[in-house]
Parts: C-alpha cells; sequence; structure tokens
C-alpha cells in the first residue's frame, strides 16, 4: 500500500490523448485541466491530471493500461493495488504511476451511467444526457464541460483555494444556460445555500 500520496509527475496533455486514444472508450479531460482546455490557455500550474470515463467501460480502460502501468485504487483517503481482471464497484478514483516505486502520473474518475444520462453520485437526482457532458476543443481534445467540472470542484466537502480560483476565472465565460444550470445543480445540492451563489446573482 502506498503513502506517497504528494508524489506526481503529471504526464502532458498530449501524452494523456496518446494514451487514451488507443483504449476504445468514451473518456475527457477533467479537473483543472479541463477548465483550462475550455478556456483555450493554461492559467495555471497543475500538479496532477484527470481522466473521466464511465464505470462501466473501466474493464476496457484498465486490461488496456495493465500491460504497461500500475493502477492504484484510491478509496477513502488509502492506495491499493488494482488485480488484473478485478471490477470496481465503489471505488471511483484511480491512481496510475509507472511501477511502484515511480511518480503518479495520471488519474481516471470513474462516473455513472444509466439508460443514457451521465449521473451526479453526490446528488443522483442530477443528471443530464451523456452525450452531453462533453466538449471538444478545436483540435479535437474533449474535457468535461465546464459547469459540470464546477459543480465537481464547488460540490466538494473541501473547496481549495485553486477550486475557488478556477471558478472565478471560468464564470465570466459560461453561456447563460450553462451559468443558470450550474446554479440549479449547486441549489439541488446544497439547498441551504452555497458560497458560490452571490456571486451567480443570487
Amino acid at each position: 500500500m502506498r503513502k506517497d500520496y504528494d508524489n506526481w509527475n503529471p504526464l502532458s496533455v498530449d501524452e494523456m490523448v496518446a494514451i487514451m486514444d488507443s483504449i476504445p472508450v468514451t473518456w475527457c479531460f477533467a479537473g483543472g485541466w479541463a477548465l483550462d482546455l475550455y478556456i483555450g490557455r493554461q492559467t495555471r500550474e497543475h500538479g496532477d491530471i484527470d481522466i473521466v470515463l464511465f464505470h462501466d467501460e473501466q474493464a476496457t480502460m484498465l486490461d488496456g493500461l495493465a500491460k504497461n502501468w500500475r493502477i492504484y485504487k484510491a478509496d477513502q483517503g488509502e492506495l491499493s493495488n488494482w488485480e488484473p481482471g478485478e471490477a470496481l464497484t465503489t471505488v471511483k478514483d484511480v491512481w496510475v504511476s509507472k511501477d511502484e516505486h515511480s511518480p503518479f502520473t495520471f488519474q481516471l474518475m470513474l462516473v455513472d451511467r444509466k439508460d443514457g444520462a451521465w449521473i451526479y453520485h453526490r446528488e443522483r437526482t442530477i443528471q443530464r444526457p451523456e452525450k452531453d457532458i462533453i466538449a471538444m476543443t478545436s483540435e479535437g481534445i474533449p474535457y468535461l464541460k465546464p459547469e459540470i467540472q464546477l459543480l465537481y470542484k464547488g460540490g466538494s466537502s473541501e473547496i481549495r483555494e485553486k477550486d475557488h480560483r478556477d471558478f472565478q476565472n471560468v464564470l465570466p465565460l459560461l453561456t447563460l444556460e450553462e451559468r443558470e444550470w450550474l446554479k440549479n445543480a449547486l441549489d439541488r445540492q446544497f439547498p441551504g445555500g452555497h458560497v458560490w451563489m452571490a456571486v451567480m446573482g443570487q
């Protein structure tokens, strides 16, 4: 079991695209890189790099990685080895490194879908057609749509300083429809109020 949680040397966007394009799953960039791809430039340093894929495509993804990478399950603050063929039922985060001594290079975030809809795991009544959660750069690089990525950041139990900065950078660029979707989603998850609501006009 590894404990070196801060031992990261993330791959570049181009390196990740090369890996992911060789595996037949639906995927996109998430986290801070998703927002920077939306903005069209890198706004800050990124300590990691995140990829979203659907939970039901994990076998194809993990089997495709297993021959060249070491795969770890991240669950309740602990990392443990993923064994070939093991199905992840409750684990939603997977960390990847070259071997057991190498820095972590990228993270997989497993998200749910049902009947053609993406499901937000923290408030499962928040759903969206699965084909409407991914956008593309002009170069064809897929990324999680900004309002959805901001929901993941703002919906966390701990909103970090970089999450607030990302929100401030992206909010002025959102369309009215995207902004309203984010407001409604945050209101559903946090009916008692959320710190970002005042900035968005509520």
